[in-house]
């Protein structure tokens, strides 16, 4: 398949289902609010190097985790009986944002630029971009940062500040989005952490099938 040049004067996106075999579907355009919104309702979305063009993603199957079905293990629980925790939505966007950009640079590397940075703030500006943050002992402990649109949220970074940070945040925000009656949790590419919290593929029909409803 081709990987399709987006014009940046023109708000739109090929056909999802001509993306590759790994995923790419397209390269180019901006991350203005508009564009985001029209890629993230269509299951596509951004993931690129610094200095490299934006690469517009849509894999045929979707690592998802179900609200409802956060798994978290005994070795989770015990630690969590150790601490006291509380959760706080959207205490600091920006913050939770730099965050996961700063630990993964230190750790990886990372996709989170400054013009990805600029992007994400606009969307949480107008609403369709949360973070929530995990506090232990009344101690910043971990956090994550993601879209919302309709009944769906698209993951897109966690941090950790101290250990099971980051988890403690995912549980949190599993619980709120099932309360909420969210369908699915995005995490778009599969890593064993998120596999061991219940993440687990399904096919693009699906997903599709998920994303219209929950729009």
């Amino acid at each position: 398949m081709p990987v399709f040049r987006l014009n940046p004067g023109e708000i739109s996106f090929p056909n999802p289902l001509l993306a590759r075999e790994d995923g790419l579907l397209a390269v180019g355009g901006d991350l203005c609010v508009e564009r985001l919104l029209l890629a993230y309702t269509h299951g596509i979305f951004p993931w690129y190097e610094p200095g490299e063009e934006i690469l517009w993603w849509c894999p045929r199957e979707r690592f998802l985790i179900f609200p409802g079905e956060i798994h978290i293990s005994r070795s989770m629980k015990k630690y969590a009986q150790k601490h006291q925790y509380h959760m706080e939505l959207n205490r600091d966007f920006g913050d939770t944002m730099h965050r996961c950009r700063v630990k993964r640079e230190f750790a990886e590397g990372t996709w989170i630029t400054d013009e990805m940075e600029e992007a994400y703030r606009r969307l949480h500006r107008e609403g369709y971009a949360l973070s929530l943050e995990a506090y232990e002992d009344g101690v910043l402990a971990g956090g994550l940062y993601g879209v919302s649109i309709g009944k769906c949220f698209f993951g897109e970074s966690m941090f950790s500040e101290k250990e099971n940070g980051s988890k403690a945040a995912l549980i949190a925000l599993a619980r709120l989005l099932e309360e909420k009656g969210f369908l699915f949790i995005d995490c778009q590419f599969h890593t064993p952490h998120l596999e061991r919290m219940g993440g687990r593929y399904v096919s693009w029909e699906a997903y599709d099938g998920m994303l219209r409803k929950g729009m």
